[in-house]
């Protein structure tokens, strides 16, 4: 990994922008590597993950896994795959799941982060605040863009959260 992007995971595991909103502290949580061809846009990282420090270790990644057939040991080389949520902490839970990612996270490191991965060939864009970022033009919701797929391809590939 080159120092620049060393220096830019340095800097997100030390953000601290949120940490008065985060009512389980703050614990960013990518995989970043120039070298990545995919990239995985998510949400947030939930409880599990949050936990561990290791994304999408939870049922949510096996399914992810399966659904894009990569192994285990594929999906955590980040020379392969880059994992960039829209919010890097677990932002809690809320009536009805875990609550949407923080709005501070992507204005401060999306587009750095983003730019730090000019290998990316296809960016696997899961959830809808991922979407409504990554994907143009906007769809109305996860079905509408899942359904929609072949607009996005073969640059970009519309999920819903595993």
């Amino acid at each position: 990994m080159d120092t620049a992007t060393r220096g830019l995971l340095d800097e997100i595991q030390a953000c601290t922008i949120c940490a008065p909103h985060l009512p389980h502290g703050v614990r960013p949580v990518v995989q970043l590597d120039p070298r990545a061809r995919i990239l995985i846009a998510g949400q947030a990282p939930g409880r599990r993950v949050h936990e561990s420090g290791v994304p999408f270790d939870d049922p949510s990644g096996d399914r992810l896994r399966a659904w894009l057939g990569l192994t285990r040991e594929a999906f955590y080389d980040p020379a392969n795959v880059a994992i960039l949520p829209m919010g890097f902490c677990y932002p809690g839970t809320g009536k009805s799941g875990d609550l949407p990612p923080r709005r501070e996270c992507a204005p401060a490191w999306r587009e750095r982060a983003l730019g730090a991965l000019p290998q990316v060939g296809l960016t696997i864009v899961l959830g809808a605040y991922a979407q409504k970022y990554h994907l143009q033009p906007a769809p109305r919701s996860v079905t509408q863009a899942v359904a929609d797929w072949e607009r996005y391809w073969p640059q970009q590939m519309p999920l819903p959260h595993p």
